[in-house]
């Protein structure tokens, strides 16, 4: 699988799009937004003339644009508190070169049009470029950024790890799986654990040295919180995807050998993971770290452990599910499955949700970069 090529959410503003489907990812913004407003608001204090902000994996739905309407109408009222001018603020939206960022753009006037009715924001001046590449590496000029976005992104790795492709007579080491399950072996385990090492560790370094002294990083993707990694919350969800393929396998849908070659470039960290690269880079201090749940069904808001409606929630699920995962999906597998596949999915989601309401764990961080010596 060519990650740069292929991993991107479903484009378009259609039913099926993220643009339709990313309310789960709007709710981890709003969750962080204290978290957001305390790492504008320090880096501010500096009072520059010029604010540099990044969003990390931006991807092509109005999440983008309400994290940026927090950052102005922060920087807004923290000018007006001081009584100084607002600095101009450059925002700059990355995501892989295969995003939708033609939607993205053209969705500019919109979001201006709500800024203007922003009391706090309206006044602060602003402007926006997109800037395609992988995070997996440098993207700006040394110490030029102040602050770094991403949210639901960095669960995805660079890369598929390598040494999970079936090899001429050898099958994969995850055969049947997409991801990381009861059945996989140990070293399906210890390849994506040191992937996602390696490349947090290079996220790390390049934002260190694109960050300004004293800027700062505020971070949401999808960890986990069960010791055990084999049955851990991701597995859980991603395994509802392998049965769902499986189940075309034995019908003769899709090849055995099709869906052995294909595997998914994520993983979702233990927050003891995530503080090990971290502490082993030195080069960011940890303001906050946290871990909070979402639910399965992106609609559904309540706390407790009752599922109302099991059958639309896994529909509501299957669409999340399939904004993200549809390009991969097709790339490998052909676009003629995917209607099948995500019907499937639903109703797999939904017998899931009769017997347990899984949630999805999303780690919260934000780091500052630490003076050098």
């Amino acid at each position: 699988m060519e990650v740069e090529k292929v991993l991107h959410m479903k484009g378009g503003a259609g039913k099926s799009s993220y643009s339709a489907n990313s309310q789960l990812q709007a709710k981890a913004i709003l969750y962080i937004r204290p978290i957001l407003e305390k790492a504008i608001i320090e880096v501010h204090k500096h009072l520059p003339e010029k604010m540099v902000v990044a969003d990390l994996g931006c991807s092509s739905g109005p999440n983008t644009f309400l994290m940026l309407t927090e950052v102005l109408k922060t920087i807004g009222k923290q000018c007006q508190r001081l009584g100084v001018e607002p600095p101009e603020m450059l925002f700059f939206l990355n995501d892989l070169p295969g995003n939708d960022f033609n939607t993205l753009f053209q969705s500019i006037n919109v979001f201006e049009e709500s800024v203007r009715a922003e009391k706090d924001a309206m006044s602060v001046p602003h402007f926006i470029a997109g800037l395609p590449g992988s995070f997996y590496g440098r993207l700006f000029p040394s110490q030029s950024v102040h602050i770094f976005h991403s949210s639901y992104s960095l669960h995805w790795i660079s890369r598929v790890p390598q040494g999970l492709e079936s090899k001429g007579e050898h099958t994969s080491p995850n055969k049947g799986n997409i991801y990381i399950r009861k059945t996989s072996s140990p070293l399906v385990v210890k390849l994506h654990q040191n992937q996602f090492q390696r490349d947090f560790s290079v996220f790390l370094k390049s934002r260190f040295e694109e960050l300004v002294p004293g800027g700062q990083i505020v971070l949401t993707f999808l960890g986990r919180n069960k010791v055990d990694i084999y049955n851990g919350e991701m597995s859980s969800i991603w395994g509802l995807v392998s049965e769902s393929i499986n189940s075309m396998v034995l019908e003769g849908l899709v090849e055995e050998g099709t869906l052995d070659s294909f595997n998914l470039p994520h993983y979702a960290p233990s927050m003891e993971e995530a503080k090990a690269v971290i502490n082993e880079q030195g080069l960011f201090q940890i303001i906050n770290i946290q871990m909070f749940e979402s639910n399965l069904d992106p609609y559904d808001d309540s706390d407790d452990d009752f599922v109302f409606d099991n059958i639309q929630s896994g529909v509501n699920f299957a669409a999340t599910i399939r904004s993200v995962l549809e390009p991969m999906i097709a790339s490998h597998f052909g676009a003629a499955i995917v209607d099948e596949l995500f019907s499937r999915l639903a109703v797999n989601a939904a017998k899931h949700l009769l017997k347990e309401k899984t949630k999805y764990p999303v780690l919260a961080l934000c780091l500052k970069k630490k003076e050098q010596m």
